[in-house]
């Protein structure tokens, strides 16, 4: 399975001007899209606009145009790949992104009726002439709750690379639970790589304008590891380690949500010794793209990790893993802690500086030879990403702690 990317992606000939060509070989007038709301909607009533929006933009094409929507009987029905939403902070799935990709699924398999649409998988992936990107996230984060949220949908001509229609909708908060999926909340690290946002680019980006061009040629792997995060959620384990391996087969495949596939499941399975690869594996990429941030949770006001030995247990290989890698790559590093957005401003910015040189303090005395090249900062809840202050599993990624890498 690939996808072979057209050199109309870096051609001379603009989005632009592709798309105008596009219009002008349509049939007949362009359908009207719908106004847009005066204020906030609902979660439903946003997640339908969006679609209906999507889809009057979409009938402006030749393979979506016709009377009724419908193509000749004739020609093979086309397909359309649904990528699950995500959270386009975090790069999460949630209760709230899979209740749209639900409600999204339906209504826009309803709406584009010449067309199968299916959730991305390995077997519509590669059939697949358009793929579907949605986004929902926080407009402010540090409302949490009170805030309100954005839709982003966008439609993707597979081939071309470029993005064909493009809808957003503001919504309510009420209904919207951002607790993350089982494995989006099991991982230890946050997943949000290169491929992630390219997802959130691309999803975000007006009609006329290239999608990612790094996602569009994941698609393949993202499609093996949707299925095996599914499997995953439902407690398949032994199933899902063969998609999170066939991902990680691919020359493409070292992405951060694979390895944190393979290292939740190996675990379950009870294969301490390949989970422990997966980690180490984990924290090289993360290091050397300069993007590795573990959940270390600690008690609230605290710097003892939470006694829950189902989430604190594997704390001490991870930081012999992070220890060894910094030692043998002579890397030098910024520790950055992070807390949730409850307290004070100046309490949170003394707990996350003491939570950073607690976790540094732990390097050093496991590999001696990283003495001098760590930096402990702190940010308080300056760089949240959910920002719920909540103080449970929604804001887990509040309280992080990332490495970054600095000169020596």
């Amino acid at each position: 399975m690939s996808l072979n990317l057209p050199r109309s992606m870096t051609s001379g000939l603009t989005a632009a001007s592709l798309i105008a060509l596009i219009l002008l070989s349509a049939c007949g007038t362009p359908p009207e899209r719908p106004a847009a709301p005066s204020s906030e909607l609902s979660f439903d009533a946003g997640i339908d606009y969006a679609i209906d929006d999507l889809l009057v933009q979409a009938r402006r094409l030749p393979a979506f145009s016709g009377g009724s929507g419908l193509l000749k009987s004739d020609v093979p029905r086309g397909v359309i790949a649904v990528d699950p939403a995500i959270d386009g902070n975090t790069g999460q799935q949630t209760i709230a992104s899979k209740t749209l990709d639900s409600r999204l699924l339906q209504r826009a398999a309803d709406k584009f009726a010449q067309f199968d649409v299916v959730a991305v998988s390995s077997n519509t992936v590669g059939k697949a002439q358009f793929v579907l990107a949605g986004t929902l996230t926080p407009i402010d984060a540090s409302k949490g709750a009170a805030g309100t949220f954005r839709i982003s949908l966008s439609l993707t001509d597979i081939k071309t690379g470029f993005v064909v229609a493009q809808s957003a909708a503001r919504v309510r908060s009420e209904g919207i639970d951002t607790t993350p999926t089982a494995f989006y909340r099991d991982s230890p690290s946050l997943t949000k790589d290169r491929v992630v946002e390219g997802q959130i680019k691309t999803a975000q980006t007006p009609a006329g304008g290239a999608a990612d061009e790094f996602y569009i040629s994941r698609l393949p792997v993202n499609a093996l590891v949707s299925e095996g995060s599914k499997l995953y959620e439902a407690g398949n384990y032994a199933e899902a380690l063969r998609y999170y391996e066939s991902a990680a087969a691919r020359p493409e495949g070292q992405q951060l949500r694979v390895l944190n596939g393979l290292y939740l499941v190996n675990s379950q399975l009870g294969r301490s010794d390949e989970a422990e690869k997966a980690f180490a594996k984990i924290v090289a990429l993360g290091i050397a793209t300069n993007s590795l941030s573990v959940k270390f949770l600690f008690k609230p006001g605290s710097l003892d990790f939470l006694a829950d030995p189902k989430v604190s247990g594997p704390y001490n290989m991870w930081l012999k893993l992070v220890a060894h890698e910094v030692a043998t790559s002579k890397t030098c590093l910024n520790i950055v802690g992070h807390t949730s957005h409850t307290g004070a401003d100046q309490f949170n910015d003394r707990l996350s500086l003491q939570r950073a040189v607690t976790i540094q303090r732990r390097i050093e005395a496991l590999e001696p030879e990283t003495v001098g090249r760590l930096v402990s900062l702190g940010m308080g809840f300056r760089e949240n990403l959910v920002g719920s202050g909540t103080d449970d599993l929604r804001d887990a990624l509040d309280r992080r702690v990332e490495f970054k890498v600095r000169s020596c």
